[in-house]
């Protein structure tokens, strides 16, 4: 039987695949436990400056796989896959001080467009389209689409995505502020790679220090958020990387950022 997950590593970059394809990458239980594995090796890996979670066949991820949760054998109940499958991937994703892109190569429902837009960056390919799935089978959104998705697009649209479960193409997704952006997907993998080996050779150090800024200005307010701000510039200012910056820039040459 093929991996679900499958990890590569390229140019300080792991690009990170689900590999369900014939039930469109939807999640059971061995695959959310070897993912959260693949995520902690990439974190504990310093050869890996940048992570690129993507999926194998038509599309990113469908979310749960609906036959685990409907056999009496094989359910684990859903504060089990909760709390040990989605929740853990969630809080993987914004935890590792390395930037992820979500590359969304296809549909991405329920879970996996929540686990998508849990990333840093989100490009999505112009084939692809995001569902908040749940109120289908009468569920809420999980995975924190109720925390992420009325960030990103306000709480009215988020509300009524929510609650409709409209399909939103990558166009859209983009125009309403839910991604980055999206690409032709006839260059989609090109473009994955261009962004991934270039985010790979940045300042990866600042990008740490800058997730980790982010993650607290969604509970801070802003006498707090400003004195994280100086506290991370100092951690910041003390790196490598920005020596070199400084100094290339002086030298009118290109810098050769090494991550720390």
């Amino acid at each position: 039987m093929s991996e679900s997950i499958q990890l590569t590593i390229d140019k300080g970059v792991a690009f990170i695949r689900l590999n369900r394809p014939e039930v469109f990458n939807s999640f059971n239980r061995e695959m959310a436990l070897n993912l959260q594995a693949k995520l902690d090796d990439c974190e504990s890996n310093d050869e890996v400056r940048a992570i690129v979670l993507s999926g194998n066949g038509k599309a990113f991820c469908a979310g749960q796989d609906l036959k685990e949760v409907t056999n009496p054998d094989e359910h684990p109940g859903f504060r089990k896959i909760l709390e040990e499958h989605y929740n853990p991937i969630i809080e993987r994703i914004r935890q590792i001080e390395k930037p992820i892109i979500g590359a969304v190569n296809g549909v991405a429902a329920g879970a996996g467009a929540n686990i998508a837009l849990a990333c840093d960056v989100v490009v999505a390919s112009e084939a692809a389209a995001f569902i908040q799935a749940f109120s289908k089978i009468g569920l809420i959104p999980d995975s924190a689409g109720t925390f992420f998705l009325p960030r990103l697009i306000g709480f009215q649209k988020a509300s009524a995505l929510a609650m409709l479960g409209d399909k939103i193409d990558a166009v859209e997704a983009e125009r309403i502020g839910m991604i980055y952006k999206y690409v032709p997907a006839e260059s989609f993998e090109e473009e994955i790679q261009k962004l991934a080996f270039k985010m790979a050779a940045m300042p990866t150090r600042a990008f740490a220090l800058t997730k980790k800024a982010l993650n607290a200005s969604l509970v801070n307010d802003l006498t707090a958020q400003l004195a994280l701000e100086s506290d991370l510039q100092i951690q910041a200012s003390e790196t490598h990387d920005y020596n070199e910056g400084v100094n290339a820039f002086v030298e009118k040459r290109k810098p050769n950022f090494t991550g720390k």
